[in-house]
């Protein structure tokens, strides 16, 4: 009897969310991707596979990618190229570094390629001024516009992801925190989370190149008080997207699991109408029985699911694991799309030469007055490498996501 109950809840759920989704009635609304049972769709309510590359690396940069060992945070990295540049330069430095590594050419070869949507991380200090958020004017709000005109003139969906939340919701170096996922201690941190996500949907409530906001990156390391910090994820998911939805009812949510995105047993029902489950994986098993919690999940409750990350491995792996999703019509998101350190990137970035002199100083094992010429030089060589012009795209990575490879 509770079998037949819960098959006839999720019935009804699917039916409802499907009427809602195919609305062709004139409005606002009928313009944005939204979710229908386990499937998004487009304006025109036809099934839609997201196929996105992540844009790594550009609002949140990451040690690995500029092959640091120590400097792996945020925070390192801006202090280890102030040691080179000095403050001044080291500002501009980041300008032109955000101006040139992602241009509208980038966006224009993403869409080329067949990609039909990106995902962006920030740092949430970007959306921030004066300790407050800001509902516009900063220099965060000055990309994404950026990027999403981009994207929009070109078909493109973008994924809005906080990859950095006020005091760290992770643990680990990429959200810039303290090293434990403070912010879920820590009411200050929640409520500035919480004001940064409602503004940026005020901002881009009537934007259809939107397609959705990515709440939290991989929340919750594995290797910390799990047991106390997992019940708080959900609630507090529930208070973001409550602040949402008073400014921005049409967007699609994105919810991550614990454990770095892994682990859906800290959720409940579908407390929204339109929220997509996300998860992550790497170096994985390339057959279903990696994936079978999550379909599970996906068909208990008549939800999307969504491969926010994945790759780093060969392109071998890559065609497999993404072949396996879309077998079950589940949508990806690879990672990511330049990269100076990896051959599993769209684009390869030319390692300058000398460049070994900016790691010993951003790394802290050298800082000779030589060393610092030498550094000076390769960032200006950085700079111009991380165009696209100066880069090489990886055919082999382009192809194994099934997609069809331009030229160089």
């Amino acid at each position: 009897m509770l079998l037949s109950l819960t098959l006839l809840l999720v019935l009804a759920k699917g039916a409802a969310r499907a009427a809602e989704a195919g609305d062709s009635a004139p409005g606002e609304r009928s313009m944005f991707v939204k979710t229908s049972g386990t499937r998004f769709v487009s304006p025109d309510g036809r099934p839609l596979l997201l196929k996105g590359i992540n844009i790594g690396n550009w609002l949140v940069p990451e040690g690995y990618m500029f092959d640091f060992k120590t400097a792996k945070y945020p925070s390192a990295i801006y202090a280890g190229i102030e040691r080179i540049l000095g403050k001044e330069a080291s500002v501009h430095f980041w300008q032109q570094f955000r101006d040139g590594f992602v241009t509208q050419a980038d966006i224009e070869l993403i869409a080329g390629l067949g990609f039909n949507t990106i995902r962006v991380p920030f740092h949430w200090k970007l959306f921030v001024e004066e300790g407050k958020a800001a509902e516009s004017g900063t220099i965060g709000y000055e990309l994404l516009d950026r990027v999403v005109g981009w994207s929009k003139a070109v078909g493109l969906r973008v994924v809005i992801d906080m990859h950095a939340a006020p005091g760290g919701q992770t643990g680990i170096n990429h959200d810039d925190g303290p090293g434990y996922p403070l912010m879920f201690y820590v009411p200050a941190h929640q409520d500035l989370t919480i004001a940064i996500w409602k503004n940026i949907a005020r901002h881009y409530h009537d934007e259809p190149a939107v397609l959705g906001y990515d709440l939290l990156n991989e929340p919750i390391a594995p290797y910390h008080d799990v047991a106390t910090l997992n019940p708080k994820l959900e609630a507090f998911y529930r208070r973001v997207v409550a602040a949402v939805r008073e400014v921005d009812p049409s967007h699609v949510i994105f919810l991550g699991g614990g454990q770095w995105n892994t682990n859906f047993s800290v959720f409940g029902p579908p407390f929204d109408s339109n929220a997509a489950y996300t998860y992550h994986t790497f170096w994985s098993y390339t057959r279903r029985v990696t994936i079978q919690k999550y379909l599970n999940f996906s068909n208990m409750y008549d939800v999307p699911i969504w491969l926010g990350e994945s790759g780093e491995a060969d392109n071998d792996w890559i065609e497999a694991f993404r072949s396996l999703h879309e077998r079950y019509n589940i949508s990806w998101c690879f990672w990511t799309y330049k990269n100076m350190t990896s051959p599993a990137t769209v684009v390869s970035v030319r390692r300058p030469r000398d460049w070994n002199a900016v790691v010993a100083i951003a790394d802290q094992t050298a800082d000779s007055d030589d060393e610092t010429r030498r550094a000076r030089v390769a960032l200006a060589e950085f700079l111009e490498n991380i165009r696209l012009e100066n880069g090489t795209i990886n055919r082999g990575f382009v192809q194994a996501l099934g997609l069809k490879a331009a030229g160089r």
